[in-house]
């Protein structure tokens, strides 16, 4: 009882200080409509540049049933620090590829490095391990939904515990501190002890990212993180993983169907069709005829605003 009650005066003391700050994001979101990722400032982009990279993709081949390949010839290396969004019709292959990255689901063929190691074939606590520094987020949450949002965001430690530890929620004080010093980062300081049913859409979305953090990832793949979620809502979602790559250096790899989306936010944008790599540079060169060629149709059909 003790360490819920520091828990929640600590909570309190830090709700008034960043309710005005959390405001002030969705009120940008609604006031400029055209935020774009492309305006972060030059000195960021040059860095980016410069980072290293941390996982490298090749010659990534899927396939479901022997013969009908999912995903075709994959190849590509991503920065840390970068913001890559993949976009694509649906059945194009995006949350394969992204679910094949952590091995959720088995490459058919190819290979992946992650951290200058070869990820491909590790099993049992070997890839436990690699999975601890890969953070998901996912389109309907996958939240423990009668949990509160504290307790949703603790399981993101579960990695790093043993079985007991584990069925007891044994969490150290260090461990709950930063707990909440990412939720409040988020905003939803406010709601830490209401169940996660409770929660709208985009609260939920914010538990999610605060669960991933928790695990101290070095990439988050985030499957299709704003497709159930109304446009504001979306903004303040993608405002923050922005915020992840740039503040904390954390690779986000996010599957997107909103075009719009995906050239306001990005650092680099990979456009998937059939399963194929028809698309891979900076969203700033994405016209007519790329978009003509991921989707078969014209950029301003693909408009969510």
């Amino acid at each position: 009882m003790a360490v819920e009650h520091k828990t929640k005066e600590t909570v309190k003391n830090r709700t008034d200080f960043n309710k005005k700050e959390t405001d002030e994001v969705l009120i940008s979101f609604d006031e400029n409509l055209e935020v774009t990722g492309n305006e972060i400032d030059t000195a960021s982009k040059k860095e980016l540049k410069q980072m290293p990279v941390i996982m490298s993709i090749e010659n990534l081949n899927k396939e479901y049933t022997k013969g009908k390949s999912v995903l075709k010839r994959i190849n590509f290396n991503i920065k840390q620090g970068e913001l890559l969004s993949i976009i694509g019709p649906s059945g194009a292959g995006k949350s394969t590829l992204l679910r094949s990255i952590n091995r959720m689901i088995e490459p058919t063929s190819g290979k992946i490095t992650f951290d200058d190691k070869d990820i491909t074939g590790v099993k049992g606590k070997e890839l436990r391990k690699m999975r601890t520094n890969i953070g998901m987020i996912f389109q309907h949450y996958n939240l423990v939904d009668r949990l509160s949002v504290f307790e949703n965001v603790m399981h993101g430690t579960l990695g790093y515990k043993n079985s007991l530890q584990g069925i007891f929620s044994m969490y150290t004080e260090s461990e709950k501190e930063e707990a909440l010093d990412i939720i409040t980062e988020l905003g939803i300081q406010d709601h830490i002890y209401k169940r996660c049913d409770e929660l709208s859409g985009g609260q939920k979305q914010r538990v999610g990212i605060a669960r991933a953090l928790v695990q101290k990832p070095k990439i988050i793949l985030c499957d299709e993180p704003i497709a159930s979620l109304d446009p504001s809502s979306s903004r303040v979602i993608m405002e923050h993983l922005r915020k992840i790559c740039s503040k904390k250096g954390i690779t986000v790899i996010v599957n997107l169907h909103q075009v719009d989306v995906a050239k306001n936010y990005s650092d680099r944008i990979i456009g998937l069709n059939s399963g194929q790599i028809v698309y891979n540079g900076h969203p700033s060169e994405i016209d007519k005829e790329v978009i003509q060629s991921i989707y078969g149709t014209d950029f301003d059909d693909l408009i969510t605003e």
